[in-house]
């Protein structure tokens, strides 16, 4: 990712909208891609004593214009003076429409990761940009070394359906590719010029003649500029001389922004609402379109469709928790394997994936509740419609325990009755976070214990069943590799284990390699 961080000292941000006069009073709210690689070229001539433009800034323009930045925009009221201007007839009466800013700070991040030279040369345009938009807009610019995630402006998606209430599109002026460009410039180019063919060779010409010819030729091919490049860089004479309503290698783009980016009055402050206690687990159902059970996953794609679920949390402002995303403030794994375990369950006994406990030992927080409560759908291999999610349940583990009907009993098997249960087994594989030994501690036996204890569980006996046997025939057929990050399993093999404890332990359990993403679980097999 490469972000820049856009400061306005002197609280005002004015831009007019490309297509509108300045009298209308709208404001180009973010400012659009066009302007801002215009300002930064804009940037060498004026303080890096460019005569043309260097090679390694014409990389670094030609890998950002084809890429639409997501921005973050920091709360802004639109506001205006009038005054008149003299002219020669008559006072004329000028609107002076501008955002102002205050101390909020713009960012803008572009999808695109950059070399290091061209890193480093974009920090330097921007340290040196001094202005966006009309001069007075002063601006202080540099660029961020981590890359946020909480965008509030992003580019319209064909493929994903519209925010809804509470946003609003706004059309941007954004370059087109550089190959784009030019694939579009070439036929008109050779469509001008064959209007204005050379005199066939052997002819007797005139020298007067061909100059003129020439100079029409060169005349009709300058309405053309030659790159993407040169497109930002003309000016509106350029553009006026030459009949152009919209700059040529241009484009409009939708974004979706907040209705409230930019306030009609005086600021409002956010209204301070109560932030919900931590829960220990959260339930969602999973339901098709059509309401068939039988087109929901099977149980053998437990973890995928936990992988899946983890991208969609993320989406939806789970890595604003430490809980969904695993790490701490510093981005360093936490330990005790607290945060959330994404365990799809097969509840009705079907063998198709019907509902998803989302499970933290230390309590999902507000961000983890939002993200959890926001996700409305999500995938599955070669289904033809996305699965539908609701929340069914959310609370501790005694509230999940008075669910009713077949729900609760299916609960009552991963979580075990109210006063625990002694034996467990394997409801999806178990499968060796390091390579089993015959002997020692990294037997199969010797992990699960490891695994036991780093989720404070008490010893148990430990027993590995035969999963060729009826009632475990279905486990072999389960995907346990993860596709969607993390490092893959010493050995793609998975076990069916039987714990048998001293005392009752109550769950869940989900012991080993992916078991926050639904390996490893493991059911009550006898309670009372």
């Amino acid at each position: 990712m490469t972000t820049l961080a856009i400061r306005f000292p002197g609280r005002r941000y004015h831009a007019t909208p490309w297509g509108h006069h300045v009298n209308e009073g709208l404001i180009e709210w973010p400012p659009a891609p066009w302007r801002i690689l215009r300002a930064l070229l804009s940037v060498g001539f004026t303080t890096c004593g460019w005569t043309t433009v260097p090679d390694a800034v014409r990389s670094l323009i030609e890998t950002l214009a084809p890429v639409l930045p997501r921005y973050r925009l920091p709360p802004a009221v639109g506001a205006h003076s009038r005054h008149y201007m003299p002219t020669d007839a008559k006072p004329t009466l000028v609107f002076d429409t501008w955002a102002q800013v205050d101390d909020g700070e713009l960012i803008v991040t572009w999808p695109v990761s950059l070399p290091q030279a061209e890193r480093e040369l974009l920090s330097d345009l921007a340290t040196r940009l001094n202005y966006l938009g009309r001069s007075e807009s002063w601006v202080e610019a540099r660029m961020l070394d981590d890359d946020p995630v909480d965008h509030d402006c992003t580019p319209e998606d064909p493929g994903h359906p519209a925010p809804g209430p509470g946003c609003e599109q706004v059309p941007l002026l954004a370059p087109v590719s550089a190959v784009a460009y030019a694939a579009w410039r070439s036929p008109l180019i050779e469509g001008v010029l064959a209007d204005l063919p050379l005199p066939e060779a052997g002819k007797k010409r005139t020298t007067a003649k061909d100059q003129k010819l020439l100079q029409a030729r060169k005349d009709a091919a300058a309405v053309y500029p030659a790159d993407i490049l040169a497109c930002l860089l003309a000016d509106t004479t350029f553009l006026r001389g030459h009949g152009w309503s919209q700059p040529p290698g241009s484009r409009r783009v939708f974004y979706w922004r907040r209705a409230d980016a930019i306030e009609a009055g005086a600021p409002r402050p956010a209204p301070v609402l109560p932030t919900p206690a931590p829960v220990e687990a959260m339930l969602l159902s999973l339901t098709t379109a059509s309401g068939n059970d039988h087109a929901l996953p099977p149980v053998a794609r437990a973890l995928p469709q936990g992988e899946l679920l983890h991208q969609a949390l993320v989406a939806h402002g789970g890595a604003a928790s430490p809980m969904i995303r695993g790490t701490n403030d510093e981005r360093r794994p936490l330990s005790g394997h607290q945060h959330a375990h994404l365990l799809h369950l097969d509840l009705d006994g079907d063998g198709h994936l019907d509902h998803c406990l989302v499970w933290a030992p230390a309590g999902l927080d507000a961000a983890a509740q939002t993200a959890v409560r926001s996700v409305r759908q999500t995938f599955t291999k070669g289904g033809a419609m996305p699965l539908r999610l609701a929340v069914a349940a959310s609370g501790s583990r005694a509230d999940l325990l008075r669910l009713g009907a077949s729900m609760g009993q299916g609960m009552c098997r991963i979580l075990g009755p109210s006063l625990g249960c002694a034996v467990w087994h394997s409801v999806t594989p178990f499968v060796p976070p390091r390579f089993p030994k015959r002997s020692g501690r990294n037997t199969v036996p010797g992990q699960v214990l490891t695994e036991l204890a780093a989720r404070g569980l008490p010893s148990a006996q430990i027993e590995v069943l035969d999963v060729r046997e009826p009632g475990w025939l279905s486990l072999r057929h389960a995907i346990r590799v993860r596709r969607r990050g993390g490092s893959p399993p010493p050995v793609d093999c998975g076990f069916v284990i039987r714990l048998t404890f001293a005392e009752p332990v109550r769950g869940p359990i989900a012991l080993g390699y992916a078991s926050h993403f639904g390996l490893g679980l493991f059911a009550a097999e006898a309670y009372q």
